[in-house]
C-alpha cells in the first residue's frame, strides 16, 4: 500500500490541527506539517483539502494583502470544525488502536 493512501485518510484532520493552533495561511501549514514529518507533501495536495474544509464549513478564509506580494489567504478554525476536530481526534485514536492490535502493536 503506498503512503498517499493512507495520508488521504488522515490529512484533512491533521490540516484542521495545524489551522487550530492559530490564523495561518498555506506555507505556513506546508512548513508546520513538512516539520512534523509530511516531508513530501505539495501545494497540489494542499489546496484541495483546504477547499474541502472551507466548503464543509470547518474553516473560514480571509484575504488580506501580503507584505510580500500578493494578497494571501487566511485560515482560521470555525465553532464546527472545533467540533470536527475532537471527533477526529478520538475517532484517529480508535482506529490506530485498533491497527495497533491487528499488527502486532498490542498482540499478546
Amino acid at each position: 500500500m503506498e503512503d498517499s493512501q493512507l495520508l488521504r485518510g488522515i490529512l484533512e484532520g491533521c490540516v484542521l490541527s495545524v489551522i487550530a493552533e492559530g490564523e495561518t495561511y498555506g506555507y505556513e501549514i506546508l512548513t508546520r506539517l513538512g516539520e512534523s514529518g509530511f516531508d513530501n507533501l505539495l501545494e497540489g495536495t494542499l489546496y484541495p483539502v483546504l477547499t474541502r474544509l472551507e466548503s464543509k464549513k470547518l474553516i473560514s478564509c480571509r484575504r488580506e494583502k501580503s507584505p510580500f506580494g500578493p494578497v494571501r489567504k487566511y485560515y482560521s478554525v470555525t465553532d464546527e470544525g472545533k467540533a470536527a476536530l475532537l471527533n477526529f481526534r478520538e475517532s484517529y485514536k480508535r482506529i490506530v488502536a485498533a491497527a495497533d492490535t491487528v499488527l502486532g502493536g498490542e498482540r499478546k
